[in-house]
């Protein structure tokens, strides 16, 4: 069964396999020498943070090419995060690094590389430069990483921070990402890190025969992860998983034909019917974690339900998805959702125990908080449970978990809304 991961989001190439994360894999994992940037010592107190991270939060999950996990555990993130943020540099989450951006989940970012399939002669052309993090993942991976950020802002800080770590094979510039780099081009590779409604003709003229570009793409809130392959001269399209990344600005923007509507906040496939094609992967949700759609097996509503599942405390166990929401029109948002339970078990802390969390943001995503109500039927049959939570008025955009937020035992959930 293919089952998906988060976000806080993812890829494919060649044969492929499932991983107990759900993510499909490549069949197998290649072993090159290489070497980064060196490092004064006293980043080393960083180490075990970064071990602990690659080790629990994207080896565990599934990424297996020993390139991509080495590059991992070298790269300092927290040099990468604004200062307020490098205490949860080394944990799997995004974080925001101004202008409305953030720094995607650092399993999100191995990934995409691995599924990337970079090759040491590769010329990769980067979209959406943020803190330079990616870039600096790639670095010992390929031949030269060419990376476009248009703001301006964050495009210079991270050409600075680069500059500064020692990274000589990254070249980076200004600019709006949706005409690509015509001049460096063509490229074996294209990451693209924001996501349009539709992908850019420009970054397809500059992928070379049998280059691989992987892009998130779709309506703002409902995007799709996918791999393409260019072939005598016609792309193959693999949709891989749903994803939520940051909107590409700039032309892409203006381009975009569904716009998101706070004013009437919903969920997607609430009940799970709706699947990637040829896949068992519920569209619209995001980022899973132990999570296995079941079918035919007494959904309350529809053919399909989640079963999330946890036998070790404080491991996550659980989905997501984002939505649209004006605090200024909504008050107050009502939940309800199905729910049968069974052996649920305490977490590491009091705290951890399952339901539904909202996390509300601003329009500048800088201001964010964080509101939680737990599950409080424990029935072994099903039951509806029903709440609500209030709605802070400066609130434009938000994303719903749900799950056993670090406890044990298994939660059947359906028509989440």
């Amino acid at each position: 069964m293919l089952r998906y991961f988060l976000i806080t989001v993812i890829v494919f190439s060649g044969l492929l396999t499932t991983s107990s994360s759900g993510f499909a894999q490549p069949a197998a994992a290649k072993q090159v020498q290489f070497s980064v940037p060196s490092r004064n010592s006293s980043a080393d107190r960083y180490a075990n943070a970064r071990e602990r991270m690659v080790r629990e939060d994207i080896a565990a999950s599934g990424v297996t090419d020993t390139r991509v996990l080495e590059s991992m555990r070298l790269t300092p993130r927290h040099e990468f995060v604004p200062a307020a943020q490098r205490p949860l540099a080394y944990f799997d989450m995004s974080l925001p690094i101004g202008e409305r951006q953030t720094i995607s989940g650092p399993f999100v970012v191995a990934y995409m590389t691995e599924q990337l399939d970079p090759k040491p002669t590769d010329r990769v052309l980067e979209i959406g430069t943020g803190s330079g993090y990616q870039a600096a993942i790639l670095s010992p991976l390929v031949g030269t990483v060419y990376s476009i950020e248009i703001h301006d802002a964050l495009g210079r800080r991270a050409r600075s921070t680069l500059r500064r770590l020692g990274y000589t094979n990254i070249v980076t510039k200004i600019g709006d990402g949706f005409a690509g780099w015509e001049e460096k081009g063509p490229f074996e590779k294209i990451i693209v890190t924001c996501s349009p409604e539709e992908i850019p003709l420009p970054l397809i003229d500059q992928l070379v025969e049998d280059g691989i570009m992987i892009i998130p793409v779709g309506e703002r809130y409902e995007q799709t992860l996918v791999r393409l392959q260019k072939r005598a001269g016609e792309l193959e399209r693999t949709d891989l998983v749903p994803s939520l990344f940051v909107p590409m600005t700039g032309e892409a923007e203006k381009r975009r034909a569904v716009l998101p509507n706070g004013v009437k906040p919903r969920l997607a496939n609430s009940s799970f019917e709706e699947c990637l094609p040829d896949s068992e992967t519920p569209t619209a949700w995001y980022y899973g974690r132990q999570e296995t759609l079941l079918e035919n097996c007494d959904s309350p509503d529809g053919q399909r339900h989640l079963l999330l599942k946890n036998s070790e405390p404080g491991r996550p166990a659980h989905i997501f998805q984002g939505f649209p929401i004006d605090g200024r029109s909504v008050r107050e948002l009502k939940i309800s959702y199905q729910v049968r339970v069974a052996e649920l078990g305490s977490g590491r802390i009091p705290a951890e125990k399952p339901g539904v969390a909202i996390r509300f943001f601003d329009e500048r995503r800088a201001r964010s908080t964080r509101l939680v109500a737990p599950l409080r039927i424990l029935n072994s049959e099903w039951g509806l449970v029903t709440g609500s939570l209030l709605v802070p008025t400066w609130s434009r955009e938000a994303i719903l978990q749900v799950g056993l937020m670090g406890a044990t035992g298994q939660i059947e959930v359906d028509k989440i809304q």
